[in-house]
């Protein structure tokens, strides 16, 4: 599992619902595309929830790196770099991922923290007391889905989580409302720990 992000960030005065649009539009357009897991089409608007931004933020768990790459580089990605410029594409290998007790039911919300380890940490007791966590989380109600990733060059964690009720609590991280969700591979992307 791969886990990858985009953030658009858009001026202050942008009308979000081009992007609210754009995503009934073109959404489904990843609704069965080959090696993805799950795309939640995150958007964050400047005043809600606390967010500072206008942002379109679509957040990925991809099954099979070489679909990674194949959307990456194929005509959707084309698209959105001729309508809003190349942005930097963040990434993480796949650490643990886990559906939760509200999968079936459609995610309003997503959160996502970031967590740089200190110099000197231990890599492996960091790891292992993040999993603890999402692991107590993938059983909280509301949960669609939880998922922790690593960046080894930057030596950062990323929490991901899906909400059902859009009632994610405020330490969780930065509050995405969810516009559409792609899972065409959701049940091929690796459970539990993967390492």
């Amino acid at each position: 599992m791969h886990a990858m992000q985009y953030a658009l960030t858009l001026p202050a005065d942008y009308d979000m619902r081009i992007i609210r649009h754009r995503v009934r539009s073109k959404g489904h357009l990843l609704d069965d595309f080959e090696g993805l897991g799950l795309k939640a089409y995150g958007i964050r608007e400047r005043g809600t929830d606390g967010s500072p931004v206008n942002q379109y933020a679509p957040f990925y768990l991809w099954a099979d790196p070489t679909a990674m790459n194949r959307f990456l580089l194929g005509d959707g990605f084309r698209g959105l770099v001729r309508d809003f410029g190349r942005p930097a594409v963040q990434h993480w290998q796949g650490l643990y991922h886990r559906s939760g007790p509200a999968a079936g039911a459609p995610p309003r919300t997503f959160t996502r923290r970031t967590e740089t380890l200190r110099e000197g940490a231990d890599v492996a007791t960091a790891v292992a007391d993040a999993v603890a966590g999402h692991e107590a989380l993938a059983t909280a109600d509301g949960v669609h889905t939880t998922a922790l990733g690593l960046d080894p060059r930057r030596w950062e964690l990323v929490h991901f989580t899906l909400w059902a009720d859009g009632a994610a609590p405020r330490s969780a991280g930065d509050r995405f409302q969810v516009l559409h969700l792609s899972a065409p591979g959701a049940g091929r992307t690796a459970t539990e720990r993967q390492w």
